[in-house]
């Protein structure tokens, strides 16, 4: 797990995503993501975990670059694979909060929403969902566990015109929980998981498993028919060519 680092505390663990600059989502990344919460998971002096990022970006989402230039089998695997990642954020029914240090569009946003709390940096950042303009499908069970947060006409809206909102904007709206300055974001988040670890565990475990089984069913109940035509909307030719152009232009910047 090179990009994913495993930090344990007394009774909690630390998920420290570490792949470049921005953590950009590729296929080893998504499965370090996947072991790292199982291990939590499965790890009984393990009461509960955060998610942390790195400066200025908790996830950049999805890279892009790299998934552009995957063939049709690679591809469908990853995107197999984050799904159950997302699966599996929903099922780790120990308390799980995200450090969001910066910026964290799209699949970035689908992290932080799968867990119990978010505390987000103040500053000049970006947090939403912002795949429709590009034509990435958004699957219905993203959509369920966004709605659960902010309510399912803003969501709906939102959702649709790609929005992205700044920390503030996100707090309003019940996007994030909390916005502190850049170097207090973990401590905020250690913060708040010490005081969940301070309730009886086993009723608290439980209670979220009864509450995230809906959102649990959507997103693991995802058809075949709705994954091909995921799949089928990525290969067609507007999605390759403004995905394309996207990749083009990132390789200018560097």
């Amino acid at each position: 797990m090179s990009h994913i680092h495993l930090i344990k505390k007394e009774n909690y663990g630390i998920i420290q995503m570490d792949r470049e600059k921005a953590n950009p989502m590729n296929h080893e990344f998504v499965a370090g993501m996947r072991i790292a919460l199982k291990n939590f998971m499965e790890d009984d002096s393990i009461q509960g975990a955060i998610i942390n990022g790195k400066e200025n970006f908790f996830s950049a989402g999805l890279d892009l670059p790299e998934l552009y230039s995957y063939d049709e089998q690679q591809f469908e695997k990853f995107w197999r694979n984050f799904m159950d990642l997302v699966c599996d954020l929903v099922a780790f029914d120990k308390p799980l909060i995200a450090s969001i240090n910066g910026h964290s569009p799209a699949g970035g946003c689908i992290i932080a929403i799968g867990c119990d709390y978010r505390v987000m940096a103040e500053g000049n950042f970006k947090i939403g969902l912002n795949e429709i303009p590009i034509g990435i499908v958004v699957p219905r069970g993203v959509f369920d566990i966004y709605s659960f947060w902010i309510g399912r006409k803003t969501a709906y809206q939102y959702l649709m015109e790609g929005k992205l909102f700044s920390p503030n904007h996100a707090k309003e709206i019940g996007l994030v929980d909390e916005v502190v300055p850049a170097d207090k974001v973990l401590e905020a988040a250690e913060a708040k998981l010490k005081q969940y670890l301070k309730y009886e565990q086993n009723g608290w475990r439980i209670t979220k498993r009864q509450l995230k089984q809906d959102q649990l069913k959507s997103i693991s109940s995802i058809s075949e028919f709705e994954m091909k035509t995921f799949l089928q909307q990525w290969w067609s030719e507007p999605v390759r060519t403004i995905v394309g152009q996207f990749v083009e232009n990132l390789k200018k910047k560097v």
